[in-house]
């Protein structure tokens, strides 16, 4: 049964923004409605038990998969997570490969990003002071150090570095961006993984990437380049083993934060007041 959220709301500490097959793996699931300055999240949060600990859950494109890739409510999904006490989030994604290094079911972890989209809603603080907040290392160490382990553990072994190029989306890439986006140095590409770690650190959350590669992007093989039905079959085969690496992070991750992302907002003189 759908709440609004309220004093007496259920609250969680994890978050998980994903996609398909992510919406049935939590226990006792209690659905809740957050309203946000932003607007509503892409649907109700799920709030549930997983691995012993409380975690929400929001479908990334929403659970009828309406929202594509430049329209998802980002501000108003990482609000929501936050104002339902989550301090660390996992955004398990598909993405590309730009290197033929890293084939279909591979599981990546960047430590960086590329911003390559445009026109999205990127930062809180719009209004009322100039906040600029550190973005050098954009994904929580502690987060990805848990992913790797956990993945490491069940015999799948990660790729544990690696900078993931954000697109604009909704459609794939040229061939000849492709190969530039290679040409770079950059390793993974996808159409969701910004502005959700920006927003995550503008709220003093952890943020951590599980990418899961399920195609090798149009410039780096022959043939008639990225489909969706290849990546919807990828994505198909692997997801049992990517959420029993979720479970596993959910469990490992600390319950008190010792990595820097607490701290990024101290000093700075904020023009909102944070959930």
């Amino acid at each position: 049964m759908s709440t609004s959220a309220s004093a007496s709301q259920p609250t969680a500490e994890i978050g998980v923004i994903g996609g398909s097959g992510f919406y049935s793996f939590l226990d006792d699931v209690e659905e809740v409605r957050v309203d946000t300055p932003y607007g509503p999240p892409s649907d109700p949060v799920a709030i549930g038990e997983l691995a012993g600990r409380r975690v929400a859950f929001i479908p990334r494109h929403g659970r009828d998969h309406r929202f594509p890739p430049h329209k998802i409510p980002y501000r108003a999904n990482m609000w929501a997570l936050r104002s339902l006490g989550v301090r660390q989030v996992l955004g398990p994604c598909a993405v590309g490969s730009l290197t033929p290094d890293h084939g279909p079911g591979t599981l990546a972890v960047p430590d960086q990003l590329a911003d390559r989209t445009s026109g999205r809603d990127q930062t809180y603080y719009e209004h009322g002071a100039a906040v600029h907040v550190s973005f050098s290392d954009p994904y929580c160490p502690t987060g990805r150090r848990a992913v790797a382990e956990s993945a490491r553990a069940s015999g799948w072994e990660p790729v544990d570095s690696g900078t993931l190029v954000v697109i604009e989306g909704p459609r794939f890439s040229t061939r000849a961006e492709s190969r530039w986006f290679a040409s770079q140095g950059w390793t993974l590409i996808g159409m969701t993984g910004h502005p959700e770690a920006v927003l995550a650190r503008e709220l003093a959350l952890c943020y951590t990437s599980l990418c899961l590669v399920t195609d090798l992007d149009a410039g780096i093989e022959e043939g008639e380049g990225v489909t969706m039905e290849e990546v919807l079959r990828v994505f198909g085969d692997n997801i049992d083993r990517l959420r029993g690496v979720v479970a596993d992070v959910v469990k490992a991750l600390p319950t008190e934060r010792s990595c820097p992302c607490p701290g990024v907002l101290d000093g700075i003189k904020l023009p909102l007041e944070l959930p």
